[in-house]
């Protein structure tokens, strides 16, 4: 843990404690998954950190050597499954991501699923795929995932641009995707759109993600059958501060409910660089 504390996933341990797992980088800046344990209601005092990664790079031309970053946590029948981005450095591009899967049983440690990548790049999707949010409903696996449209040069550099897509599994494990696009770019100047975090209350659906033009700001969508999306950032409620640790942007929102509290943890200046914030939702 050399620096920044980033794509935070909440998980309850029950009586308002919850487990924090975030990203964290090394001297060498690859980015190991640790956690923390907070009381819901003081949560400015950390009551425990781990001492050991959750999750860590893996062998040298591996998908992950790079970084094994975790960006949701989805619990079922007994197991956890534990969904991370795996970093690659490149080349021509500064580096290509993929979709790995770590599970843990019976609240035990979590084990690397394999040593390849559950969702990479495809025919369809010949760049790269990322941060993603899994939720199992009714027989049915559903997935948002970052799905890169390609690389173009800007001011001398590579510059990436992707959206959200979704996707759906029998299993959680194996990934049917038909390119239908969640959450599309709203002009020609966003050219960011990352960290699905979506939860289906009675009325619709709802997702919270981050998107950029010249800096992250959290957006906001809705929807009636998870697959369709309307664009409705002007509700998303939170925007950056004005000063302090996230007055220059605000991203990877991870939205979870508690006691009938809604609440939002995210991440602010410098993409987790500063650590990472709690929100709570207003009762209109």
């Amino acid at each position: 843990m050399h620096s920044h504390a980033a794509v935070p996933i909440a998980e309850s341990l029950g009586g308002g404690l919850f487990k924090i797992y975030f990203s964290s980088r090394d001297k060498s800046s690859r980015s190991y998954t640790g956690y923390t344990v907070i009381d819901i209601d003081r949560p400015n005092q950390l009551l425990d950190i781990s001492t050991k990664p959750v999750l860590v790079p893996g062998d040298i031309g591996e998908f992950d050597d790079s970084g094994a970053m975790a960006t949701w946590l989805t619990c079922h029948k007994g197991q956890r499954f534990l969904y991370y981005i795996g970093w690659n450095l490149g080349v021509t591009v500064p580096f290509r991501n993929s979709i790995g899967l770590s599970i843990s049983t019976e609240g035990g440690e979590f084990t690397r699923f394999s040593s390849g990548p559950i969702v990479d790049r495809s025919m369809r999707e010949p760049h790269f795929c990322a941060s993603c949010c899994v939720l199992p409903e009714d027989g049915l696996w559903r997935m948002w995932y970052l799905s890169c449209t390609g690389w173009k040069m800007r001011n001398g550099k590579p510059e990436h641009r992707y959206h959200i897509k979704y996707a759906e599994s029998c299993d959680g494990i194996i990934w049917q995707r038909n390119g239908l696009v969640a959450i599309d770019f709203a002009n020609e100047q966003e050219f960011a759109i990352s960290r699905p975090s979506v939860i289906h209350d009675n009325d619709c659906w709802r997702m919270w993600y981050s998107f950029r033009g010249q800096s992250y700001r959290i957006g906001y969508a809705e929807s009636e059958d998870g697959r369709q999306w309307e664009r409705l950032d002007s509700q998303v409620g939170i925007d950056v501060s004005t000063t302090g640790w996230d007055s220059e942007m605000i991203e990877y929102p991870f939205v979870f409910d508690h006691k009938g509290q809604r609440y939002m943890l995210y991440n602010g200046n410098g993409y987790g660089k500063t650590g990472f914030g709690l929100a709570v939702l207003e009762q209109g």
